[in-house]
């Protein structure tokens, strides 16, 4: 028969599962964003540093190319002022940083579910819940929202078992009847 204690138990481990799956999508939807971020400032900066030698080149060459040189300079400049803008590479960095706060909380999470809950107090399981709870709205509210393309890329990653451990793939194989 099951306690008061064992129905509570339950309720934690299965509320540390939420937990550990919204970080999980959090994680690997910041770090698809940082990919994102990271392309477009290599795709934006590499044409720029480009134009920016290549127009001095230009001017420094011959009389004749100056126009053209000239018009390179000024394509440089906006491409620098876009970058400057858009910030892709703090941005980058931001969701790389976000990311692996969100992996700490999904590990921290995991390793109370799996390893802790089972011998802890309830009292104490609560008090971590409610610990790791309030770090995850916090990095919530630090985190830069992510884009959708993100999201369904995260989604495709987590589905096709990205985010698994191989000690997670051959647990769910024993589980399921394997060796």
């Amino acid at each position: 028969m099951a306690t008061p204690n064992d129905e509570v138990r339950c309720e934690l481990r299965d509320e540390l599962d939420r937990l550990e799956e919204r970080a999980t999508w959090s994680s690997q939807g910041q770090f698809e964003q940082a990919k994102s971020w990271r392309a477009l400032n290599v795709w934006l900066g590499a044409p720029v540093a480009a134009m920016a030698a290549v127009s001095g080149a230009l001017v420094l060459a011959s009389n004749e190319l100056n126009l053209l040189g000239g018009g390179l300079a000024l394509a440089a400049a906006a491409g620098g002022a876009v970058l400057t803008a858009v910030n892709p590479s703090t941005r980058a960095d931001r969701a790389s940083a976000a990311a692996n706060a969100y992996l700490e909380i999904q590990t921290a999470a995991r390793q109370l579910r799996l390893i802790d809950l089972p011998t802890r107090d309830t009292t104490d399981a609560r008090q971590d819940l409610s610990e790791l709870t309030a770090r995850m709205e916090e990095q919530n509210k630090a985190a830069d929202p992510i884009s959708r393309r993100a999201y369904r890329r995260a989604g495709k990653n987590i589905k096709g078992g990205g985010q698994k451990y191989t000690a997670d793939r051959r647990n769910e194989g024993i589980k399921n009847g394997g060796a």
